[in-house]
């Protein structure tokens, strides 16, 4: 029994990493307030930028944060999905990969409707984009570090290079 529910502590991290985009999708994260500390914040890394180039990075910066909560969502879920089905050997399993990458489009689109009924904030379906491509990206890594951690687990073994079909090469 305690097996069995210790396959669903992983989501618990989905579930808190969900609410902490949630909580970000409120007026908490909106740019009028990110701008307060972001600004002192590029000042502090390079003392002589102009406000024009802080303006001008505000929006990459913000974009760029999509990718990066979306890739750990990303992982969080793939890695979830794998301790639920599959707790004894990591499996690169694609039917997973298409189920992690519908669960975080899932949850984009929510997210941006969400922003919707928030007054300092506006959906966009473009963000729904960027946050499938940091999804993706998120897996890719996700794939790539299981690849380095197979061949290092074979060199380690003294195994010959062969590609583990368990990681997907």
């Amino acid at each position: 029994m305690a097996c069995a529910q210790q396959r669903w502590i992983p989501w618990i991290a989905v579930l808190v990493w969900m609410a902490l985009i949630f909580a970000g999708s409120t007026d908490l994260l909106a740019d009028h307030r990110t701008s307060r500390f972001l600004g002192p914040f590029l000042r502090w890394l390079i003392p002589d930028i102009s406000d024009a180039t802080i303006d001008l990075l505000r929006f990459p910066i913000r974009k760029a944060g999509h990718l990066t909560e979306y890739a750990v969502l990303a992982g969080l879920v793939f890695s979830a999905l794998q301790g639920t089905f599959d707790p004894r050997r990591w499996v690169w399993q694609p039917r997973w990969v298409c189920l992690t990458l519908g669960i975080c489009a899932g949850y984009a689109m929510s997210d941006e409707w969400h922003q919707s009924w928030e007054p300092t904030r506006q959906a966009s379906p473009v963000d729904v984009g960027i946050d499938v491509t940091g999804a993706t990206l998120g897996l890719v890594c996700l794939w790539w570090l299981g690849r380095w951690w197979a061949a290092r687990r074979r060199r380690r073994s003294g195994d010959g290079p062969e590609v583990d079909a368990a990681v997907g090469g």
